[in-house]
């Protein structure tokens, strides 16, 4: 496992990065906005801290950058949402990661609809899942109307509060939704889990 990488550039183009470490040179791969944060190019030395990905399905290793142990920890959050790879989120962290929290603290779907790959299905999933754990990292961008973290016993109003607000639905469908999901799978101890139950029901 790699977790940090030291060396010379020998190569860079695009979100792409060849470090020599150890008379290995290896490739990492740059979100958009760790490379346009990135002054450096070849010949000079740089350190990065590395998110490293492989999967049975995707057996070739997948080094992914960062400038700093914030950044990559806001990522390992930002792939738990359903639907968002480790690819996909290398492409959507477009702009800084306190704008994207702030967006999520704030349930500012219109905000995460702007990042590369992202769709309202998708910036609906990331705030049901995300809101309340992000503040960390909103920094100066935090201060918008954030309301308290929803407790666990309150999280199907979460996930109501989406439905309705957010997805269009009207407030009784929205309840008859939840209560089917509940139904069919009681043991739902999370609006993460509540929201994919609600969504399997949607679609199955």
């Amino acid at each position: 496992m790699i977790g940090y990488l030291e060396g010379k550039i020998l190569h860079r183009q695009g979100e792409r990065i060849m470090i020599l470490a150890g008379g290995v040179g290896y490739e990492v791969l740059l979100p958009s906005v760790v490379s346009a944060s990135m002054t450096k190019g070849p010949g000079d030395e740089t350190g990065l801290y590395i998110y490293f990905h492989q999967t049975e399905k995707q057996p070739k290793p997948v080094l992914i950058g960062f400038n700093s142990l914030e950044e990559r920890e806001f990522f390992e959050r930002f792939i738990s949402v359903e639907a968002i790879g480790p690819i996909k989120a290398v492409s959507a962290l477009c702009i800084p990661i306190g704008e994207i929290a702030a967006a999520i603290e704030n349930k500012d779907s219109g905000a995460l609809r702007k990042l590369k790959g992202i769709g309202a299905r998708t910036a609906d999933k990331i705030i049901a899942t995300l809101r309340g754990k992000m503040a960390v990292f909103a920094g100066e961008h935090a201060g918008g109307p954030v309301g308290p973290a929803p407790v666990e016993e309150n999280f199907h109003l979460l996930v109501l509060d989406v439905l309705v607000n957010q997805l269009g639905h009207k407030a009784a469908e929205a309840k008859e939704l939840i209560n089917q999901a509940i139904k069919r799978n009681p043991a739902i101890s999370s609006p993460e889990e509540l929201f994919d139950e609600v969504y399997r029901g949607e679609t199955g």
